[in-house]
């Protein structure tokens, strides 16, 4: 089916207490999953439904982008998807601005990606040179673009007010996408 490289440090987390999140990664997604601890790779080999083969290895990516298990689980839910920004794309090689862009999606004590994530019911995790979103279609959406508006140097202010301003719609457009 594939493979996934992980970082060394999550590792541990893949495998889980006793294996069990593995486990559970390969029972929801009908899989066969085995990690080389000592390259970070993780190979995933289809057993059943191809669909389900890639919503696991939707899953392993989220982990290995920083997220928990728990969280990574729900992109077996139909509606739930993984989209991962690389912030590369937005620096220079060897300048600070990816340290500076993780800095200000955090925000002081995480309150800037508490506020995207509460606003947006999504799951944001900033790991390595990447910033990772986990929600439903329409909620990604609105929180990629937040995402968006703070690396392109918008203020924090205006982001909220963005999001506080779409919140109405965001609850319209799920309940669009429900009944079709």
């Amino acid at each position: 089916m594939g493979s996934v490289r992980l970082p060394k440090e999550r590792i541990p987390i893949i495998i889980g207490k006793e294996g069990l999140t593995k486990k559970d990664l390969e029972h929801l997604g009908d899989v066969r999953i085995l990690v080389d601890s000592v390259d970070g790779s993780v190979s995933i080999d289809q057993r059943g439904d191809a669909l389900k083969a890639n919503l696991a290895v939707n899953a392993i990516q989220a982990i290995a982008r920083g997220f928990n298990p728990e969280i990574a689980k729900t992109l077996f839910d139909d509606y739930m998807q993984l989209i991962i920004i690389p912030l590369r794309e937005f620096a220079k090689p060897g300048s600070r601005r990816i340290e500076e862009i993780k800095g200000r999606i955090i925000g002081r004590d995480g309150k800037t990606r508490k506020v995207i994530e509460d606003l947006t019911s999504t799951k944001i995790s900033v790991y390595g040179d990447t910033v990772s979103i986990i929600g439903d279609y329409v909620s990604v959406q609105y929180s990629r673009e937040a995402i968006s508006m703070i690396i392109a140097g918008k203020k924090h202010r205006s982001v909220y007010q963005y999001l506080e301003k779409r919140v109405k719609e965001i609850k319209f457009r799920k309940i669009e996408e429900t009944f079709g």
